[in-house]
């Protein structure tokens, strides 16, 4: 039965849980990240039906093989079809090479996915037990304005987003600043690494256990499994029977990767799986030699939300090919490296090379890709060059932003201003509130105790 899923620790130190359980704590106890004891498998003919159906009909049906009894039917369609009430389209390059566009959301980010059906299912259960959370975010882009906005009005629940002032667009940082609520937004004079370090250390910090923390962040394996979900729906859409996949994922802290890796265990028909960093390259040198070491301070790229020197999903990636990567970095047992390199093509692309690819694409087939789909784009080039173009086979690459999110670099480099989406409209007028603050753990404690 689903229902008698169990998650663990990958720090193997802590008590297993229930779902709802590792989705309201964010972090176990001992520091690791929760994984499923077991990964629901879904059969040839779930997969082929689900080419008939719409999003938020997949969702449920994904949402239900992990979930089971912990909530009811109605309960969880109504989550998903309120989760997901957006377009996501699946745009032709040429031959059969498709951008997948995960930019429709209320922030058009691919974070909205997870966020929005991680947000509903939280307030679900915390319902149920009376609950109140104060969330805890490090975001390099992204993640924070996805969150900001999901978690944005709902009961019992506080939400403190904490992000690189220098490194995050104008307009990601006005989709979070510009809330308020039940939102507070801090800007910290350092990396997303230090935003991460900071939250992680405010997980492990008793005299803290008072303020009933939790994380939306990607260490959360609530946001890690609504992230399968669009791999099913775009190969569903595309694949012909038996058919399998090469995708191509743009990458920062690996939670998009491990959404993919986690589908391809359910039954994801996956060929190779092309994972694309910038120039934050400790992965790609990793699966080449299986030694590991993380960058700091993390290098600052175009492609903003992937500047992530130590990516927290990488322990999930080595724990579940049979090894331990702790969560300072430390590669306490290295993984099935064999397995990994077989299933997994991995690449670093400057900002060079990103922004040639925008131009490229743009001239050549009229896409316009952002920075992180460009780096998406720009791996399975690489990929084609490195392993030769097969016009037969089924070939997506993800892009996780809107370009309007980044119009400097689009005005830039193509000379056109995209059109705002709705999620963009009117931010300019907006005035914003958000805090300063250092990067010492100090500073945030004292923060915390002082506003909760």
């Amino acid at each position: 039965m689903s229902d008698s899923i169990m998650y663990y620790s990958t720090n193997k130190k802590a008590p297993r849980v229930a779902f709802d359980e590792a989705l309201i704590n964010g972090q176990a106890p001992d520091g690791g990240l929760y994984m499923p004891e077991r990964i629901p498998k879904l059969s040839t003919e779930t997969i082929r039906s689900f080419k008939d159906m719409e999003f938020f009909e997949i969702a449920y049906h994904i949402g239900k093989s992990f979930l089971g009894e912990l909530i009811d039917d109605d309960s969880l369609k109504t989550i998903t079809r309120d989760a997901y009430n957006f377009t996501v389209p699946i745009e032709n390059v040429y031959e059969r090479k498709y951008i997948l566009r995960l930019d429709r959301g209320p922030t058009a980010s691919f974070k909205d996915f997870a966020a929005r059906m991680m947000a509903r299912l939280m307030q679900y259960f915390i319902t149920k037990t009376e609950r109140k959370l104060l969330i805890l975010v490090a975001t390099s882009g992204d993640t924070g304005s996805a969150i900001a906005n999901a978690f944005y009005g709902l009961d019992n629940i506080e939400v403190a987003v904490l992000f690189p002032e220098n490194e995050v667009s104008e307009r990601q940082r006005k989709q979070m600043t510009t809330l308020q609520k039940n939102i507070t937004i801090l800007a910290l004079d350092g990396k997303f690494d230090d935003c991460q370090k900071l939250v992680k250390q405010a997980f492990s910090d008793p005299e803290l256990d008072y303020l009933d923390l939790s994380s939306a962040n990607s260490i959360n394996f609530g946001r890690i499994l609504p992230q399968t979900i669009y791999y099913f729906y775009s190969y569903a859409k595309l694949a012909k029977a038996n058919e399998k996949v090469i995708i191509s994922i743009p990458s920062g802290n690996f939670g998009n990767m491990m959404g993919a890796i986690i589908a391809s265990r359910m039954g994801l028909p996956v060929e190779r799986f092309i994972i694309a960093t910038n120039e934050n390259d400790e992965f790609p040198k990793f699966l080449e030699s299986g030694d590991y070491h993380k960058i700091e301070p993390s290098r600052n790229c175009l492609s903003s939300a992937m500047n992530v020197g130590h990516p927290s999903n990488l322990a999930r990636l080595v724990d579940l090919f049979d090894g331990h990567l702790d969560t300072s970095g430390e590669l306490n047992k290295i993984p099935d490296m064999e397995k990994l390199q077989r299933l997994i093509y991995s690449i670093s692309i400057d900002d060079t090379e990103t922004r040639q690819t925008i131009i490229e694409a743009y001239k050549q087939c009229e896409i316009v890709l952002e920075p992180h789909g460009s780096v998406g784009w720009a791996g399975l080039r690489n990929y084609l060059k490195d392993n030769g173009n097969d016009s037969e086979k089924l070939y997506i690459s993800v892009e996780t932003a809107h370009p309007a999110k980044f119009p400097e670099q689009i005005i830039e480099l193509l000379g056109i201003d995209p059109e705002l989406p709705p999620a963009l409209q009117g931010l300019e007028e907006k005035p914003e509130f958000f805090d300063k603050m250092g990067i010492t753990y100090e500073q945030f404690k004292e923060y915390l105790i002082n506003n909760y």
